[in-house]
């Protein structure tokens, strides 16, 4: 068992009641798990608070309360602890208690708005290949070598993430490639983290139903970068408008990758088709199995990662050709009767216009593009006009279709993606609630080489609706409609 005392390092203290010299048995956010001996740190939430659960942390065993005002009465043996920032300081806590496991790990982070599942997916399977023992903690899963952990969050609470890099250290761990959300950075889950290194994709308009502007977003994201040590490295999109900023004040040593400018990792695409990529990556040609420009900046960004984390160039780019991406990320597949059809996790207007455009580039004649869209409920909601604009204006045929209604109204999420619909918009599209259905719409009206996209909930296997979690897989109805064509 570890001393309270010995977790408060870099935790600030404005109050102290009761004893620190006390063994605690863990620490817990989460009221509902507490064991005796815990240590219980009250966190404001967006939908509770868990200084109203206090009295019931005590009563399930908490011996330490750590809060941000401290309560009108004490209860004796119970030690308390009045802090500015709560998160912060559980992040800091949960790092010494669990003995400090990033610093026993070679842990870089991926943040931006697209690329970050596929990039650190890419980088854990490419570390794999190289002979080493990796971790992964991703959207789509958390994995320690083979052993595959399903995730909940882009990137878990600061307990559970601490216990994770524990557990890889614990299982001998080198490497471990984790996605950074602008959530986690904000709710300073990965603070009190030591990185290695740090890659920043591309930062585009998203979750400001959380951050409320763009230029919060981007403060956010840019804050991962402003503390980082000066030991680590920093690798940037120098063709994303915002790349340059990113690493402006950044103690680490700075890198850029681009396709358009001079930079440390350099790319150019000399073809690109449904069989991969064939681009010079610092001058050396190399064919990759990965589809699409933005695959080719993933690429550029995990070489150049590779690069820094002192792995050979060529080694690298030879393992990273028989490398494919992550699931859900255009994934793709072809019916007996030769449609294709694709599945990516494109939510976003930039990402969605991304995958239409790669798609474009890969027609080849007249092939109609089909596309399956919708919106997540609870979120932002001034990216729905634009989502169903996007789709339109780069697709043959729309269907407008639920994703993740969670507590909204699913018809009202498709009346406010119409309201943005230009005149020639709404001559192409057509509304369908159930999104079984609209896919199965999308392959009637498919023929020979024509391409149908899904979009939006790529490796998601549920539907979220009034807070119940359906199963539901795109590629698996996919699927199931191009055999009911067969027939």
């Amino acid at each position: 068992m570890t001393k309270l005392q010995d977790i408060l390092y870099k935790v600030h203290l404005k109050q102290v009641h009761g004893s620190t010299d006390i063994r605690v048995t863990g620490i817990q956010i989460d009221s509902r798990k507490l064991e005796k001996g815990n240590v219980f740190v009250a966190i404001r939430g967006a939908v509770s608070d868990g200084h109203q659960f206090i009295d019931k942390a005590i009563e399930s065993g908490a011996t330490v309360i750590v809060c941000d005002k401290m309560p009108a009465t004490f209860q004796e043996e119970v030690t308390y602890l009045e802090v500015n920032d709560t998160q912060e300081a559980v992040a800091f806590m949960a790092h010494q208690f669990y003995d400090e496991p990033s610093t026993k790990v070679k842990l870089v982070g991926v943040t931006g708005t697209n690329g970050k599942t596929t990039i650190a997916t890419v980088l854990f399977k490419l570390f794999s290949r190289l002979g080493y023992k990796c971790g992964l903690i991703s959207t789509v899963q958390n994995q320690i070598g083979n052993d595959i952990i399903p995730a909940t969050h882009t990137t878990p609470d600061a307990v559970n993430l601490n216990a994770l890099l524990r557990l890889m250290v614990d299982s001998g761990c080198s490497h471990v490639f984790m996605e950074c959300s602008s959530h986690a950075i904000h709710q300073h889950r990965i603070t009190g983290l030591q990185f290695t290194g740090a890659l920043f994709s591309n930062i585009t308009h998203d979750h400001l139903d959380y951050h409320k502007t763009f230029e919060e977003y981007i403060r956010v994201k840019k804050s991962f970068f402003d503390h980082l040590p000066a030991s680590a490295f920093a690798i940037s999109n120098a063709d994303d408008k915002r790349g340059e900023v990113m690493l402006q004040n950044t103690q680490a040593t700075k890198y850029f990758y681009s396709l358009k400018t001079l930079a440390s990792f350099k790319g150019k695409i000399l073809e690109n088709a449904l069989t991969g990529l064939v681009m010079t990556v610092n001058d050396k040609e190399v064919h990759f199995r990965l589809i699409g420009e933005f695959n080719a900046y993933n690429l550029l960004a995990v070489y150049g990662a590779a690069v820094c984390l002192g792995e050979e160039s060529d080694e690298v780019l030879t393992q990273l050709s028989m490398l494919s991406g992550a699931e859900g990320r255009f994934d793709y597949v072809i019916s007996s009767g030769l449609i294709i059809g694709i599945v990516d996790y494109a939510h976003t207007p930039d990402a969605l216009e991304n995958v239409l455009m790669t798609i474009k580039k890969l027609r080849k004649g007249h092939e109609q593009v089909i596309t399956v869209v919708g919106c997540g409920g609870d979120r932002d909601k001034t990216k729905r006009p634009i989502m169903a604009q996007t789709a339109c204006d780069l697709s043959d045929r729309v269907i407008l279709t639920s994703d993740n209604p969670r507590t909204e109204d699913p018809e009202m999420i498709l009346k406010d993606m119409e309201g943005g619909l230009s005149s020639s918009a709404r001559r192409k599209y057509i509304s369908i609630v159930d999104r079984k259905e609209a896919i199965r719409t999308a392959v009637s009206y498919a023929g020979a080489d024509d391409i149908i996209l899904v979009a939006g909930k790529g490796h998601e296997k549920y539907q979220d609706i009034k807070g119940v979690k359906y199963a539901f897989d795109d590629k698996e109805v996919l699927q199931e409609m191009f055999k009911e064509l067969g027939k």
